[in-house]
């Protein structure tokens, strides 16, 4: 199946593990040239590259944090230089606060809006004017299953706040050919930071298996085979939407 996606640039934030590694790869396998960028993992950042690069596409590193407007206009500008357009931007760069209300204290409140709504905010006001140029292109962010099922406060608020903002971008700029879509992923067997307070590791895993209707927790690639789809000729017509990607978790 062609999906249109050879040639194309797609800019993707926070791919240094997990779905982000896991869509770099396939987008590259796809033939698409990438660009990458993460707040501190360059190391790691370098080795996708090189996954990527070994399928014969070209790959564009760097530095950025995506809650500093200024970071993102100047990383916009070195992946145009470079590559001249920016196709698809997927909004993969997050991060998660696992406090209640009460427990999260205001710095982790505000990194947790930074970087999970001004991020995309940052990245589609550089890079949609592009898109409206080219009359093409394709918008993924992540929301998740939080808002659905009460999840922290903080990080609630911010995975229902992106779907509202994935929406008002679809409504604003469907005319010119761009598309924005929504995935919210429920459990899924990533690496996950040692210092987020969320359980992992086998009895978690297998709670979770006793729960839900797909009995087993999904995958990086599975998760980067719909960013694939919603980046591709093929969806089109499909945009403003949320997928729930969960094994059944939650029916919306």
């Amino acid at each position: 199946m062609k999906t249109g996606l050879e040639g194309k640039t797609v800019m993707i934030t926070g791919p240094a593990r997990n779905i982000g590694r896991a869509t770099a790869l396939m987008m590259a396998e796809e033939g698409a040239n990438l660009l990458l960028c993460t707040r501190q993992s360059l190391e790691r950042l370098e080795e996708v590259a090189h996954e990527c690069q070994s399928l014969g596409v070209k790959v564009v590193t760097g530095l950025c944090d995506v809650a500093n407007d200024e970071q993102v206009r100047q990383f916009v500008k070195k992946g145009l230089a470079e590559f001249g357009h920016i196709d698809v931007l997927v909004n993969n760069a997050t991060f998660r606060s696992q406090h209640s209300l009460l427990e999260t204290i205001p710095e982790e409140w505000r990194r947790t809006i930074a970087v999970n709504l001004d991020g995309p905010y940052n990245t589609c006001q550089a890079v949609i004017p592009h898109m409206m140029e080219r009359r093409w292109g394709r918008i993924v962010n992540y929301s998740g299953l939080s808002p659905y099922l009460g999840g922290g406060a903080a990080k609630a608020a911010v995975k229902l706040g992106i779907v509202g903002f994935t929406r008002g971008v679809a409504r604003e700029y469907g005319q010119y050919g761009i598309t924005a879509n929504c995935i919210g992923p429920g459990s899924i067997d990533v690496e996950r930071d040692p210092d987020l307070g969320e359980p992992s590791g086998p009895p978690t895993a297998a709670s979770r298996r006793e729960t839900l209707p797909v009995p087993r927790q999904g995958t990086p690639e599975e998760i980067a085979s719909l960013v694939v789809y919603l980046s591709s000729e093929y969806a089109a017509y499909v945009t403003g939407q949320c997928y729930l990607m969960n094994g059944g978790a939650y029916f919306s």
